[in-house]
């Protein structure tokens, strides 16, 4: 493994930061005093991130994407999370790699109008009564003739009031487990108009002001076999298959703002005098600035490590899972350090700080909660010994 960044990476990163920097940093006042991240302002970042090749990066070349391997994408993802989250997920969209999961007539529907930033795309997993729990899904799919009937409900579903259309998760079954009967699940393709189908409002949300989330509501929504990704009671081989690196872009987007918050605070602390000298100087402000620097670093060193051994094929849950773990418990902490050191003026909203310390608190819980993360990295442990 080798540490330092290609020449490639090294242009990926300074392209986009200064592209943050001069076309996101200016909007972030804006939408976190409103809440609201207006579409004029997403048309005209997505026309400017197409321009400058940031726009669904992620994805393949011979889809239109960047074609970046794992640990440069997180190095991109890492530059992106710097900025308010609204702006850097809508306007310089990253189309979910689980449409290259689509027959060829679905990625003409739905893949390739999200890579020219026609349409968005919006994941339905989440359910009111079964979050970590999957498996405990209650909404539901049923076989009639050739067409298929949803009923149910999903929530907490991220940016689907300008989705275009939902890939949607539901039951389609129970199979017997050695843990008991679990669901069997099917993914779908939800376009929005859809009879049966509606799109509400979702909850105020203290993290990532103008980033929204929807509650999706189904009744007796018919839809044809065509609209199935992947193959019936198949819905977790598509998401395992496709989705396993998200925790590892939760990890990535949490150090671009832990770097930011870290970078305020040497420079405050380097400028900011109190009985005679930079409070740097003082014990209490320099050691804080320590263990900062210290779990920032360890937490990148974590994530791409984990991004490198994607890309090698080596890659475990657990090193997914500790990078994630590490990278937002991290970022609470550098959050509320840098704060502490600002004093007052760490909550006020002409810096970023006091809402990098309130987007942190979500991260411990999307894309599976910090007790979940734990859970998987004992589980993994444990079962090299058989238990």
């Amino acid at each position: 493994m080798q540490f330092g960044m290609t020449e490639e990476q090294a242009m990926i990163v300074d392209t986009t930061r200064a592209f943050v920097e001069k076309e996101l940093y200016p909007h972030e006042l804006e939408i976190e005093r409103t809440g609201h991240l207006d579409m004029d302002i997403i048309r005209d970042v997505q026309k400017k991130a197409m321009e400058a090749g940031l726009y669904a990066a992620n994805m393949p070349e011979e889809v239109g994407g960047a074609g970046l391997d794992t640990l440069s994408w997180l190095m991109y993802e890492k530059e992106l999370g710097r900025a308010n989250y609204a702006l850097h997920w809508t306007g310089v969209a990253r189309p979910s790699n689980i449409l290259l999961a689509g027959t060829e007539e679905q990625k003409e529907k739905y893949l390739f109008p999200c890579m020219k930033g026609e349409k968005w795309d919006c994941l339905a997993m989440t359910e009111p009564d079964a979050g970590s729990d999957l498996r405990g899904m209650k909404a539901t799919a049923r076989q009639d003739g050739d067409d298929w009937i949803l009923n149910g409900t999903k929530h907490f579903i991220s940016h689907a009031d300008i989705a275009d259309f939902a890939i949607c998760f539901m039951a389609t079954g129970v199979e017997d487990t050695p843990r008991g009967p679990k669901k069997k699940i099917t993914a779908f393709f939800v376009d929005k108009g859809t009879p049966g189908f509606e799109v509400r409002d979702g909850y105020g949300n203290v993290s990532h002001r103008g980033y929204t989330n929807a509650v999706l509501e189904f009744d007796d929504c018919r839809l044809p076999s065509s609209a199935i990704l992947g193959e019936v009671d198949k819905g977790f081989d598509v998401a395992n298959t496709w989705l396993g690196a998200t925790r590892l872009q939760v990890a990535a987007t949490c150090l671009g703002r832990a770097d930011r918050a870290l970078q305020h605070s040497v420079e405050y602390a380097a400028e900011r005098k109190q009985f005679g000298q930079q409070i740097g100087k003082f014990q209490g402000v320099s050691f804080k600035l320590a263990d900062m620097a210290l779990e920032l670093k360890a937490a990148n060193l974590l994530t791409f490590e984990a991004g490198w051994k994607f890309d090698q094929g080596t890659v475990t849950e657990s090193d997914m899972s500790m990078a994630k773990l590490k990278a937002t418990e991290m970022l609470a902490m550098v959050a509320d350090e840098a704060i502490q050191i600002h004093g007052g003026m760490g909550l006020m909203d002409e810096l970023p700080l006091e809402r990098i310390w309130r987007d942190a608190r979500v991260e411990r819980i999307w894309e599976g909660t910090s007790e979940i993360q734990r859970h998987i990295i004992s589980r993994e442990m444990l079962r090299a010994l058989g238990a």
